[in-house]
C-alpha cells in the first residue's frame, strides 16, 4: 500500500511542533539550513569602542573579527514498521494512516526532548534552585522528598536575566506538569486563571507572571544533584536523587532549525511478507550566545 510521501512528509512538518508549541518560542534558523544538514550563521564581532569627548588623536585603528557559527543538526529516524501483507488486507481500519501517525507522535516527543537539552543552562550562576515545603518526588526512579515550586523561585529567576541585561519581551518558562501543580498550590487558581483570560496570550502560552509565558510540558528536563547540577540527556536512566527542572530563556538567546524530513516505504518486501515504513527529521538547536545568558535553569531542591 503505496503511500503519498509528500502529504506525509508535509503533515510531519506541520505537526512537529503540536505540543511542543515551546519550539516557536525561539529564534527559528531554519533559513541558515545548508542541504538540509548543516546550520552555518554568519556573526558580526563585536562593536566598535565609543569614546565621549576624544582628546587623543589618532585613534586607534582596529579590525573587526566576524565569527562563523556552523553546526551539524541532528537526526532523528523511526525503526521501521512492518504491516503485514494480511492486515493490508483483513483489517476494517486504516492501519497504515495509524502506524505513520504514531511515527510522527515519537518524533515529536524526542525532537522536543533534544532540544530543550540543547538549551539548557550549564553554568551555576544561571541556575535557580527550589525552596518550597517538602512534597514526594515526582520523576519516575526517583525518590524522597524535594522542595516545591514557589513564586519566589520564579521572581530569582526573573531576577537572574535582569542582571544579565537581558532583553524583558519574550521571556518564556516551560515547567513540567507536577511542578506547574505544585506552583498553582501557591496561586490563588482561580484569581489567577481569570487575570490570564484578560491577556492575549500566544499559542501554547497558558498564564503569565513576572513577565514569563508560562508553558506547561509533561517532562522538561532532569538534573542530577551533584553540587552544580548537570542535566541529563534525554532517555538517561533516573537515579534516585535526580530532580526536576523547569527552563526560562529569553526569545532570541536560543535557536532552532529545521532540516530535512523525509518518509521511506519498502513495498511488498519478499523477507518480511508485507511493506515496511520509517520516518527521518533532521532538527537542531543551539544556545546562541557563548556566554550563555539569557537561560535560566530552575532545578528541584532535596
Amino acid at each position: 500500500m503505496a503511500i503519498q510521501k509528500e502529504i506525509w512528509t508535509r503533515h510531519i512538518q506541520e505537526n512537529l511542533f503540536k505540543e511542543n508549541d515551546f519550539l516557536n518560542y525561539a529564534f527559528n534558523a531554519d533559513q541558515y539550513v545548508i542541504q538540509g544538514k548543516v546550520v552555518h550563521i554568519p556573526n558580526a564581532g563585536n562593536a566598535p569602542t565609543v569614546v565621549k569627548n576624544r582628546s587623543s588623536l589618532p585613534a586607534t585603528v582596529t579590525q573587526r573579527t566576524d565569527i562563523d557559527i556552523t553546526y551539524a543538526i541532528d537526526e532523528f529516524t523511526t525503526d521501521p514498521i512492518l504491516i503485514p501483507n494480511a492486515d493490508t488486507v483483513e483489517l476494517s481500519y486504516d492501519k497504515l494512516s495509524n502506524v505513520l501517525s504514531e511515527h510522527e507522535s515519537a518524533l515529536r516527543q524526542l525532537t522536543g526532548d533534544w532540544m530543550l537539552y540543547n538549551w539548557r543552562a550549564e553554568n551555576s550562576t544561571s541556575i535557580v534552585r527550589t525552596t518550597g515545603a517538602n512534597v514526594t518526588a515526582h520523576l519516575s526512579g526517583a525518590t524522597g522528598t524535594r522542595k516545591k515550586l514557589m513564586l519566589a523561585d520564579i521572581k530569582a529567576a526573573r531576577l537572574l536575566l535582569n542582571k544579565q541585561n537581558v532583553p524583558r519581551d519574550e521571556r518564556y518558562m516551560l515547567i513540567d506538569s507536577d511542578m506547574y501543580d505544585q506552583l498553582m498550590d501557591e496561586l490563588n487558581i482561580t484569581q489567577y486563571r481569570e487575570s490570564s483570560k484578560d491577556l492575549d496570550l500566544p499559542k501554547g502560552v497558558i498564564g503569565k507572571l513576572f513577565g514569563f509565558y508560562l508553558m506547561e510540558r509533561t517532562a522538561v528536563l532532569t538534573a542530577n544533584n551533584a553540587g552544580t547540577p548537570v542535566i541529563q540527556q534525554p532517555g538517561a536512566s533516573t537515579n534516585t536523587t535526580d530532580n526536576g527542572v523547569a527552563l526560562a530563556w529569553q526569545k532570541n538567546t536560543v535557536e532552532r532549525a529545521l532540516g530535512t524530513i523525509d518518509f521511506f516505504e519498502n513495498l511488498g518486501d519478499p523477507t518480511y511478507y508485507g511493506d515496511i515504513y520509517s520516518a527521518l527529521v533532521r532538527m537542531g538547536g543551539r544556545k546562541r550566545r557563548n556566554d550563555q545568558k539569557g537561560i535560566v535553569a530552575i532545578i528541584q531542591s532535596a
